[in-house]
């Protein structure tokens, strides 16, 4: 099916859709917040999705904002059948909203109406929740309230974290979009409200929640190590030291909060003990454990603040 389409999108997570669209449609334009300053010499980098659609050979658009008339009407001039949104991270105006012949779908990586908002994958670990999955939506001026076009769900184990989760989503948003949209032009998709039940919202990630707290309960703190695995990656103090954790496991032990129970990491906590699988210094790749320890012991009886 011929379709023209402008996507929107930003991070690393957006680049697979937009090799999706690509492949299937007329991608008229790509909308992805402006380059910012990075790497040593501060020179300013484009994001992920506007240097894959730079190697596509696709006009890429920047504004900073989209409230501007003249940056709503060189929208409106690319005349697209649809608009595919993928963690863009600028608010869409109503004439931005309305201008494409089939509105705008967003890919939100979580099950709505659950975790609406800026960090769905890290907030569904972090809960303890068994699954995540994308939704396709239609989107309204509310934050990830419109109506819901199509759905999928994707399990969440004892050993996801966000990296993985993350990518999951991604392949799946991108499996599911090309189909999601042919079916919406031939009109055979209906687009249903969302249930005014079990709504939460997944607040951007502040990394002042990110040291780790012994006197909390095992899983909680292992939900959270794994939520915040790579970014802003879960820390405690070791010395002069921040050590991240990136892949923990909730096991049986007691002891005082913090107190290091084998020779292993096995960790006590306010409730059971918690095993760090996963560690990384400061200016050091990450390693297990086992290698971790040869270069920076930590016996048993070690108390960890």
């Amino acid at each position: 099916m011929s379709l023209s389409v402008v996507f929107m999108g930003t991070p690393d997570f957006s680049v697979p859709v937009l090799h999706a669209l690509a492949e299937r449609f007329t991608v008229v334009g790509v909308y992805s917040q402006p380059p910012r300053a990075a790497g040593r010499g501060q020179a300013p980098r484009p994001t992920p999705v506007h240097a894959a659609a730079l190697a596509l050979g696709l006009p890429v658009f920047t504004p900073a904002r989209l409230r501007d008339p003249a940056d709503q009407a060189a929208f409106g001039a690319l005349d697209a059948d649809v608009a595919v949104v993928a963690a863009y991270g600028l608010i869409l105006p109503g004439a931005i909203l309305e201008a494409p012949r089939l509105g705008c779908v967003n890919i939100h990586a979580s099950l709505l109406p659950r975790w609406r908002g800026a960090a769905p994958i890290q907030r569904a670990i972090e809960a303890g929740d068994s699954e995540s999955g994308i939704t396709l939506m239609q989107m309204d001026e509310g934050l990830d309230t419109g109506a819901m076009l199509a759905l999928e769900r994707v399990p969440i184990g004892p050993e996801t974290t966000a990296a993985s989760l993350h990518d999951a989503l991604s392949a799946l948003g991108a499996r599911m979009i090309g189909p999601a949209l042919e079916a919406l032009a031939a009109g055979s998709l209906t687009a249903r409200p969302q249930p005014e039940d079990g709504i939460t919202y997944a607040a951007k990630i502040d990394k002042a929640e990110a040291r780790l707290d012994w006197s909390r309960p095992a899983s909680v703190i292992d939900h959270q190590a794994r939520a915040f695995s790579p970014f802003p990656g879960a820390w405690f103090p070791l010395g002069k030291d921040r050590v991240k954790v990136l892949m923990t496991r909730a096991e049986p032990g007691q002891g005082a909060p913090g107190t290091v129970l084998d020779d292993g990491l096995l960790v006590a906590c306010g409730e059971g003990a918690v095993r760090l699988v996963t560690l990384q210094r400061a200016g050091r790749a990450p390693m297990a454990a086992e290698a971790f320890l040869r270069g920076c012991p930590i016996p048993a009886g070690t108390v960890l603040s």
